[in-house]
């Protein structure tokens, strides 16, 4: 098979929806390495747990760390960041949340990095465009997120890697 054959009518078409369905499924995502059990990094995430303010939202987080990613999931089968966000805010604060992360993020009154308290939203967008990422901040400069490739897990936000894609970060409009 060469080039001028890929791109004719159907092999053309079937390249579009390929690259369609793969555009789809980088939202939600996150692009870090793991954080290895026993490292620097594991320590510190663990450190910002035990200085939770809230039992519950501790609690929540534990039941859902390591739940694996699954696009438009809500259980515990599987769930996006979106949905993971949307959970989390209903179970710990009483709030509602839209199901999509660029919704959300027009549910928020914006703050600076500096001013975020425990529960607060941040948003991402690694596609360089559109939020397409949703964390809930906890302290000390990490927070909690379904990742893509690691499932739930919390996370520092020092990173360079979420330093370049967050777009919008803060609490809910009353």
């Amino acid at each position: 098979m060469n080039i001028s054959s890929l791109l004719s009518g159907k092999n053309r078409y079937s390249m579009l929806l390929l690259l369609l369905v793969a555009l789809f499924f980088s939202a939600c995502s996150s692009r870090r390495n793991t954080v290895k059990p026993g490292s620097t990094a594991a320590a510190k995430a663990a450190d910002a747990m035990s200085h939770l303010k809230n039992r519950s939202l501790y609690k929540f987080i534990t039941d859902w760390t390591g739940v694996q990613y699954r696009l438009g999931g809500l259980d515990k089968r599987g769930v996006d960041c979106s949905g993971f966000a949307l959970l989390l805010q209903k179970d710990i604060y009483g709030n509602t949340l839209p199901r999509r992360s660029r919704d959300q993020a027009d549910a928020v009154k914006e703050k600076s990095m500096g001013q975020l308290n425990e529960g607060d939203l941040i948003f991402f967008s690694f596609g360089g465009g559109a939020v397409d990422h949703v964390g809930v901040y906890l302290n000390n400069n990490y927070f909690v997120h379904a990742s893509t490739t690691r499932g739930v897990v919390v996370d520092d936000l020092s990173l360079p890697a979420y330093q370049r894609a967050i777009v919008k970060a803060g609490s809910l409009k009353n």
